[in-house]
């Protein structure tokens, strides 16, 4: 039986957003598989949490791509990227707080994401549409936060998860829009 390798990844990024101490049998019963078929395609802990490193880069450069970041307002643009990474908002969640991926080098994927994060924000606050108080890395922080906080209430469910885009987009430009005092 062949091992649908981005599966396995996915259900291990499931299971370790909610259980980040889960074990690697634990893993591999989540992806439905034997310890020692998981061992084979990750030899450890090390390595599975690499490879999930990879998918979730990919995932959010795809939904950086897709959101057509140069087009129209800048909280319009915000909207189309929340949306399109809502699929994948578990595995950034369970990624954006695993510390042992902050150990030494941080993964270059992470520096072209964080920079294409900034560039919008950046260009929001340059059209006037986003507070220039908060720096564009504090902004792609916190909206990394709230993709995770998100993910976690959607999961379990203490939210709808209709209602993720719209809880995440509005909380943060609740708090990024630049105000116009009178």
């Amino acid at each position: 039986m062949a091992v649908n390798r981005e599966q396995v990844l996915r259900s291990a990024a499931a299971l370790l957003t909610r259980q980040p101490t889960a074990t690697m049998d634990e893993v591999a019963k989540a992806a439905g598989i034997g310890r020692a078929t998981l061992h084979r395609h990750f030899a450890g802990r090390e390595v599975l949490i690499e490879a999930l490193e990879e998918l979730g880069i990919q995932e959010l450069e795809a939904a950086l791509d897709g959101a057509r970041l140069d087009e129209g307002a800048a909280d319009e643009a915000l909207r189309r990227l929340v949306e399109l990474i809502e699929p994948a908002a578990g595995l950034i969640a369970f990624l954006v707080t695993e510390n042992q991926l902050f150990e030494g080098d941080v993964h270059e994927g992470w520096a072209r994401t964080d920079a294409r994060f900034a560039a919008l924000f950046r260009r929001g606050q340059e059209q006037g549409e986003f507070r220039i108080d908060l720096s564009p890395a504090w902004l792609t922080e916190a909206l990394y936060g709230l993709i995770g906080a998100a993910a976690w209430s959607v999961q379990d469910g203490r939210v709808a998860a209709k209602d993720f885009s719209y809880m995440v987009v509005e909380l943060l430009l609740g708090g990024a829009r630049r105000s116009v005092r009178s």
